[in-house]
């Protein structure tokens, strides 16, 4: 592998090209389950048609494991937001429409949405009383078994040439419920500091889904404390601040 051409550098990962093919290297300290875990999820997902990278090869180098796919040429949906005089309106739609088009789906191997933020609920750095009502919050909110990204972000979409977009990053891929990936979306949004764009993209998504607002919002504080687990310190604090500020059941 040719490690020299870097493409990208995120928390504990590094992205190289090698020709035709992307590496994406993890960190010595990264879990080996997780790398496995992702390159799983991007395998069942290829095969229910959505357009993924095709993935290649795991390797392990040097203690280092890295997820080899195809490369795929053209720029994210977020490089083409921020272009001068950028039609954002129609980027959005078309993003919102991604979205929603991955949720027609299902796939049924894998990990199930409200085992992962169950699991992920026990972990964050909350009281168990406040635990215990996420738990039960939880527990109450509808079950569905759709395709769900659970990282569905502008910067991991890649529009190609031909206008064919392709979609990364699939380590926090669940089958659940539409509503859930949605308040995942916009609390994303706001990380980013982007507060109108996480309105834009919370009318347009409830306007085209047909799920209502106050559905995806009734997620919102599950949603936070699961990624609050995940980031940096000012990130979890933003995160456990929604939490503290939802009604308990």
């Amino acid at each position: 592998m040719k490690l020299d051409r870097v493409i990208a550098v995120r928390n504990r990962k590094t992205v190289f090209r090698d020709g035709d093919r992307c590496i994406k290297m993890f960190s010595p300290d990264y879990s080996k389950a997780d790398v496995l875990n992702e390159a799983l999820n991007q395998s069942r997902i290829e095969e229910t048609g959505i357009c993924v990278p095709e993935i290649l090869e795991l390797v392990c180098q040097d203690g280092q494991w890295a997820i080899v796919s195809r490369f795929i040429e053209g720029k994210t949906m977020q490089q083409l937001m921020n272009e001068p005089n950028a039609d954002l309106k129609t980027l959005m739609e078309r993003f919102v429409n991604l979205q929603i088009s991955i949720h027609q789906h299902t796939c049924p191997l894998l990990n199930r949405q409200k085992d992962r933020m169950n699991m992920q609920i026990y972990q964050c750095n909350l009281d168990a009383t406040m635990r215990y009502h996420l738990h039960s919050r939880l527990d109450m909110m509808p079950r569905q078994n759709l395709v769900c990204h659970g990282d569905f972000r502008p910067s991991n979409i890649i529009i190609q040439e031909n206008g064919t977009p392709c979609i990364l990053d699939w380590s926090h891929a669940s089958q659940g419920h539409p509503a859930a990936d949605a308040a995942r979306t916009y609390l994303l949004f706001w990380l980013d500091g982007k507060i109108t764009g996480a309105q834009n993209y919370l009318n347009l998504f409830c306007e085209k889904s047909g799920i209502t607002k106050a559905d995806v919002e009734k997620w919102m504080p599950i949603v936070a404390a699961a990624r609050s687990i995940k980031g940096n310190e000012k990130e979890r604090e933003f995160l456990l601040s929604w939490v503290r500020s939802a009604d308990r059941p």
